[in-house]
């Protein structure tokens, strides 16, 4: 594993993208793409047992991880994470790639798999579908965009699994879902690795259902929807809904909810076997 940056632009300037890197470059290439508050180290654990067949790059969304912050708040959003993600792909000089996202990620996987000329040749949206329930949009925004601070890695770790519904994971996986996701501050606090201002794009209007059924519609590639059992973000019916487009596969993890951390060998063997098949 290789860690690497590149510089590209917003509306505003230019920015930092770092990413790790896994795997011999002369193989297919494979774009791991994160949740909104988490980053590319995520995908530590598929991105190893998928290197013996893809060159595996796991970006930091701007304003997440080690990437840097944007300048203007109000930039962060979707146009802006596309272009990035866009100079990413022609960085590593390929016509194809496949593609694993979560939640976040997987939005932004399948806006790019519509876009007529996309590279994406395969797409795997992990807990994310073509409808957003208001009331998964309002549990996130009770806290994206807070700022508390822990006096050690073991009570910041306590607090992520306090709230989070990733599923059956390990101590040591907890621990490394956690500490990849913080920092220490300059007064030694332990601080979750974001900026804040991502939640900018959450303010001024009321939440409401988000139908991207639309762009859902346009993706011309084959996809695998994975959903936790017990997800607000993707509900049941909307995976039903999206089974019925052709080309798509789904797959459900047990005893999960937002979102399954694809830290498990069955999950990656499912994924293995969409994208290689």
């Amino acid at each position: 594993m290789k860690e690497q940056k590149i510089l590209t632009l917003d509306p505003h300037g230019f920015h930092h993208i770092a990413y790790t890197e896994w795997g011999d470059p002369s193989k297919p290439l494979l774009v791991c793409v994160h949740g909104l508050t988490r980053n590319g180290r995520d995908f530590d654990y598929l991105a190893e047992r998928l290197s013996d067949a893809y060159h595996v790059v796991c970006p930091d969304v701007v304003g997440r991880g080690k990437s840097d912050w944007l300048r203007v708040k109000t930039d962060y959003g979707y146009p802006v994470y596309l272009n990035d993600i866009s100079a990413l792909i022609a960085k590593m000089g390929v016509e194809e790639v496949h593609w694993v996202g979560t939640s976040m990620g997987g939005i932004i996987g399948m806006l790019m798999a519509g876009i007529p000329g996309s590279p994406v040749k395969k797409l795997v949206m992990n807990d994310v579908g073509s409808f957003i329930p208001k009331a998964a949009l309002e549990r996130l925004g009770q806290y994206v965009g807070t700022t508390p601070s822990f006096d050690s890695l073991e009570a910041l770790t306590a607090a992520v699994r306090s709230v989070s519904p990733f599923g059956a994971l390990t101590d040591a996986q907890w621990t490394q879902i956690a500490q990849s996701a913080s920092k220490q501050d300059a007064s030694g606090k332990w601080v979750f690795r974001y900026d804040p201002g991502i939640a900018e794009t959450f303010k001024g209007a009321p939440f409401s259902d988000v139908d991207m059924r639309h762009f859902w519609n346009a993706i011309p590639c084959p996809v695998l929807v994975v959903r936790g059992d017990g997800s607000d973000l993707l509900p049941a019916e909307t995976l039903e809904e999206m089974k019925k487009r052709p080309n798509t596969q789904a797959y459900v993890v047990a005893n999960t909810g937002h979102a399954p951390m694809l830290m498990d060998d069955a999950q990656v063997d499912v994924i293995r076997k969409f994208l290689l098949g």
